[in-house]
């Protein structure tokens, strides 16, 4: 997996990551990534991806007031972050294609978090998620434009940087990893739980 930590540390942003960057490492990335999520999910039971975990700094904005400070269960993390990971795939493709796509509309649809709630719906929405990002890479062309670029508002590009098709690509991917460490304390919750009942 690419090394995020210079973005962590403040050192670069994503353009400043991309370079020598091939499709063939973004396509080895999402397989990674992925292939970390079902293993985390493929040991919890169907009641554990619906487990509520206490999470003091939860703090959903977009969530209603009733939901806002509540804990994710593992079944709403796979919805958020494929979601995410997706909308940057899908954009990415159209970046490598020469179009400059701006800030808005955004190109995001998240499955409602509440029907991800067995493991298999969990372990379906990975492996879907799987294949349309890596369809999303096959609509690179066989040379494919880096010189296109997002089209940011200053605040957006103040924050993430210029990003470029495979930048693009790479936001979606660092988000997702940013949640592999919620995953497995959801889980360890989870688990602890099933253990003390």
């Amino acid at each position: 997996m690419i090394d995020f930590s210079p973005l962590d540390r403040g050192e670069t942003n994503l353009f400043g990551l991309v370079e020598g960057v091939t499709v063939t490492a973004l396509r080895a990335w999402t397989h990674e990534s992925i292939e970390t999520m079902l293993a985390i999910i493929r040991e919890a039971t169907d009641a554990m991806i619906t487990f509520v975990p206490h999470d003091p700094g939860a703090d959903d904005p977009w969530a209603d007031e009733s939901m806002r400070h509540v804990g994710w269960t593992l079944g709403h993390v796979v919805a958020h972050v494929t979601a995410s990971s997706e909308e940057s795939a899908a954009t990415s493709a159209i970046l490598a294609r020469g179009i400059p796509y701006p800030a808005e509309p955004r190109l995001r649809y998240e499955t409602p978090w509440q029907d991800i709630d067995t493991q298999a719906k969990a372990v379906q929405r990975l492996e879907e998620s799987l294949r349309m990002r890596l369809s999303a890479l096959d609509m690179y062309p066989d040379r494919p434009s880096y010189e296109t670029f997002r089209q940011l508002t200053p605040a957006g590009l103040a924050r993430m940087g210029p990003l470029n098709a495979p930048a693009q690509f790479l936001h979606g991917l660092r988000h997702e990893v940013g949640h592999f460490a919620q995953m497995r304390e959801v889980l360890r919750q989870a688990q602890a739980a099933l253990v003390a009942s």
